[in-house]
């Protein structure tokens, strides 16, 4: 039976977080604290990660402004509008990194899109994450792509209702515990788990589990269930 198939973009398709995390140890670099190691300065940053995403949203542009904020709290030196340019510059790399495929995902999604109904669900900024999908050449795989602000129940329950999908035929398939698979379950929807060892740590949060939970080790999994 045909399947509605929603899917996340980063670290379920493309890599991503791999590139904040180098991002944020130039950050620890460049900052130099004396006391503080880079676990503590993570934490000072979380903080004002939580604060701002409920207000900017995600995104490299975000992270670097996030950065900044940082910055400015910690530093134990002098600050010039130099140090400024370069904590930025670090988001902007993240941007201008060339898009990293993950391994199977190509032919497994040209496989699904055959037999199965694709939707493309990503959160973060429309522009970085329309830029991706074009740079992807994944677009023409999906029915519709879908950026949203945040991914929690009433995202899911909002998409079934609007694209008229029926709950025990639709999926969420994506490596994000907090923001794929326990607020899908929660909308009464299955999921499809898919780790990523690089999984941001503010995604991971303990997964509640339900009846129709999958868990796969890789993504070209999907096509022994789908």
């Amino acid at each position: 039976m045909r399947q509605h198939l929603l899917i996340d973009a980063d670290d379920t398709l493309w890599e991503n977080n791999v590139y904040f995390e180098r991002a944020f140890q130039g950050f620890c670099d460049f900052l130099g604290h004396s006391t503080l190691t880079p676990e503590q300065v993570r934490d000072v940053l979380d903080q004002i990660e939580l604060t701002n995403i409920r207000l900017n949203g995600y995104g490299a542009e975000n992270f670097g402004r996030n950065m900044l904020e940082c910055y400015h709290q910690l530093v134990e030196r002098g600050s010039t509008p130099a140090d400024s340019r370069f904590i930025l510059d670090l988001s902007r790399q993240i941007l201008d990194h060339p898009l990293e495929v993950i391994e199977g995902v190509p032919e497994t999604l040209e496989y699904l899109s055959a037999r199965h109904d694709l939707i493309l669900l990503t959160k973060g900024k429309p522009e970085e994450q329309q830029a991706k999908i074009e740079a992807s050449g994944f677009e023409r795989m999906f029915r519709h792509i879908l950026i949203v602000r945040e991914k929690d129940r009433d995202t899911y329950r909002r998409v079934v209702e609007e694209y008229r999908l029926a709950d025990h035929r639709s999926w969420m398939v994506g490596n994000s515990p907090k923001s794929d698979i326990n607020p899908a379950i929660e909308a009464g929807i299955g999921a499809v788990y898919v780790p990523h060892p690089r999984t941001w740590h503010l995604e991971n949060t303990e997964i509640r589990g339900g009846d129709r939970l999958l868990r796969l080790e890789r993504f070209p999994e999907l096509r022994d269930y789908f």
